[in-house]
């Protein structure tokens, strides 16, 4: 695809979506909505070995929603946590693939039956295929704290994340969603592999924050967007799973870092306890108030908005409704 394309392909969905595209809101949550158990370490990733048409019905749920972009549900699937649940390699390889091939489908079969429709206002989505942090894969919460230990290095890093990257890009998404990195490191182990693996599709790289002010690492943002701005095989970057009455003040931010697309996708408000594993409740955003801030965010400077967990497509619905003034 090479650079150029790769950025244009972003750029023109972002166009075609009047200059702020919708990304699309919570799998997990969506998945629970219908009754799928995924209090596991594998999260949503165990759907696909259970229900793989739910999740490709979750898909098409966003889609109606409105989503310009759809995350796959390879988040929590990595390579290592298929192994450690008794799956071969390959098995865990073919469930990798799995995730990337339900959202095209999905994404296929909701635009054929659009093209049919006269003067609807949907664009055909891009698939972006989800690379959760090694915090996810450790599901002990240090996608939020940031804190690996010592023996994490770079190379141990880019180590895990290598195959898995590869056999997503193999599988044919059209981007790639490296999500909740709370580190600078982990961001330089992002970057490195889409050079080493001379990747050829779009990118972006979204930290988590828990202060609003940092990466959780305690990093400041300008250092890691340094290392962003260098290389030109990630087309956008932003923040994901962080609670929403950060995110103005973070696009802000971003915006004297960067000149790369931003994107956000924060979570309802609701604090995700790592070790209960279990939602606390808390001051929480309903579908009125993202609308109400989608629009601000956009305001800020924010190119694709979307939600992260605990949202759903009504939440999508009412985003796509406020930033492309659809009925």
């Amino acid at each position: 695809m090479g650079i150029g394309k790769a950025t244009a392909l972003l750029e023109d969905l972002i166009e075609k979506a009047g200059g702020c595209a919708v990304v699309d809101g919570g799998f997990a949550t969506q998945l629970e909505r219908h009754g799928a158990s995924i209090n596991d370490p594998l999260w949503s990733a165990l759907c696909l070995i259970k229900d793989p048409d739910l999740i490709k019905r979750v898909h098409l749920e966003y889609l109606e929603a409105g989503a310009d972009i759809l995350v796959t549900s390879s988040y929590q699937a990595t390579i290592p946590g298929f192994v450690a649940r008794g799956l071969s390699l390959e098995d865990g390889e073919l469930l990798l693939e799995k995730s990337v091939k339900l959202a095209v489908e999905a994404r296929d079969k909701f635009w054929d039956a659009m093209d049919r429709v006269l003067g609807h206002s949907y664009n055909r989505a891009l698939v972006a295929a989800s690379i959760g942090s090694y915090g996810a894969y450790l599901a002990d919460g240090s996608e939020y704290s940031g804190y690996y230990g010592s023996d994490v290095t770079l190379d141990k890093l880019k180590d895990f994340h290598r195959r898995r990257l590869q056999v997503l890009v193999e599988a044919g998404p059209d981007m790639l969603a490296f999500e909740t990195i709370p580190n600078k490191l982990e961001a330089q182990a992002c970057i490195d592999l889409l050079e080493e693996e001379d990747i050829q599709i779009p990118s972006w790289i979204c930290f988590s924050s828990v202060d609003g002010e940092n990466a959780p690492s305690g990093e400041s943002f300008k250092e890691c967007l340094d290392i962003i701005n260098k290389s030109s095989k990630v087309n956008a970057v932003g923040i994901n799973c962080a609670p929403p009455h950060f995110v103005d003040s973070l696009i802000r931010k971003f915006r004297e870092l960067t000149e790369k697309p931003i994107v956000v996708y924060p979570n309802s408000g609701e604090v995700w306890d790592g070790r209960a594993k279990r939602w606390l409740p808390s001051k929480c955003f309903d579908d009125d108030k993202f609308e109400l801030f989608a629009t601000r965010w956009r305001d800020s400077g924010a190119k694709l908005i979307g939600g992260c967990c605990r949202t759903t497509p009504s939440t999508i619905r009412a985003i796509s409704k406020v930033l492309k003034g659809r009925s």
